[in-house]
């Protein structure tokens, strides 16, 4: 089904009327108009298109999802493509919600594939900023790409938290170390997926800032800045996350170092006693040879030396 609104001079007149009657109220200059399609079929949008003169391949890039961020002109309208995001704090799964936008002077239709778009987000948005509505479309689709712009905003702020905890956990041992490369992995991911929907965005409100009449300018510029902030986040957490891998990488590197060392130090001190014995065990007359002598000097032997060892090993830290 669809959702439509009626704002007369900013005011909201009219709720959930047919689509069938776009073209008869926007026959009054002082009408914007929204219409909202969730899932919608060809027959909708034909029928769109039809009301509002909408371009072939704008409803064709509607009907197929998975389109790039973008704002694409037209002679009469702009399409705009943008994703909403959502993060699942316990996989650290990134969601998309994919978002299409007909744009014309004084009319919007919003199509979301699939119901995972929080419309109604939106329309608390614009109810909150309703001071703006005399703005027409400009006012619509701020309050959509301002939602849009924040719920990426908000998983950036979330996946930092995340690289923060592994921060904590990057230098200690057993079965935390492993589960540290699951949620790293992870998180890599979510960052790439992240990514992939916030840069274009820089360009698509680059564009929305010098299309904008002049008291909505301020607010399309504020929402440029948190895009800026959202890439360059994410760039960051990205470069820092692979420095996580070569951190860990270098620390597996060093330990096995160190017990690589200590097993070497102590192979050549338990070496000495047991070249002592062996030479001892010979069944050859020798120097204190079935004496008791013989005995206690072969075991002043080994702790000397065996002893001697340890210390300057010790001393080097080598064990």
């Amino acid at each position: 089904m669809a959702r439509t609104r009626l704002y007369r001079d900013g005011v909201l007149e009219a709720e959930d009327f047919p689509p069938e009657k776009t073209s008869d109220y926007l026959r009054d200059e002082g009408l914007t108009v929204w219409l909202d399609f969730g899932s919608p079929t060809e027959a909708d949008l034909a029928l769109v298109a039809d009301e509002l003169g909408l371009h072939e391949l704008a409803v064709e890039d509607a009907l197929q999802s998975r389109q790039r961020p973008k704002l694409d002109e037209y002679d009469t309208h702009s399409y705009l493509t943008a994703y909403s995001v959502t993060l699942e704090r316990d996989s650290l799964q990134l969601t998309k919600a994919e978002l299409g936008v007909f744009i014309t002077e004084r009319a919007i239709v919003t199509v979301r594939p699939g119901d995972r778009f929080d419309i109604d987000a939106v329309v608390r948005r614009w109810d909150a900023l309703a001071h703006l509505a005399k703005n027409g479309v400009g006012f619509l689709v701020h309050g959509l790409i301002d939602y849009v712009v924040d719920s990426q905003f908000d998983v950036i702020e979330s996946l930092d938290e995340h690289v923060e905890q592994l921060e904590e956990l990057i230098f200690e041992e057993g079965p935390a170390r492993r589960g540290m490369l699951r949620r790293a992995l992870a998180l890599r991911r979510s960052l790439g997926v992240l990514r992939h929907v916030s840069v274009p965005m820089r360009e698509v409100v680059s564009t929305l800032v010098r299309r904008a009449d002049a008291p909505m300018t301020p607010y399309f510029q504020d929402i440029y800045d948190h895009v800026l902030r959202v890439t360059e986040w994410t760039d960051s957490l990205r470069d820092l996350i692979a420095t996580f891998r070569e951190t860990q990488l270098s620390l597996q590197s060093n330990r096995l170092n160190l017990i690589m060392k200590k097993v070497t130090g102590w192979a050549a001190v338990i070496a000495v006693p047991t070249a002592i014995t062996g030479y001892y065990g010979q069944n050859i007359p020798f120097p204190g040879f079935g004496q008791p002598w013989g005995f206690w000097m072969s075991t002043a032997t080994i702790l000397l030396i065996g002893g001697g060892l340890y210390l300057l090993f010790k001393r080097r830290d080598w064990l």
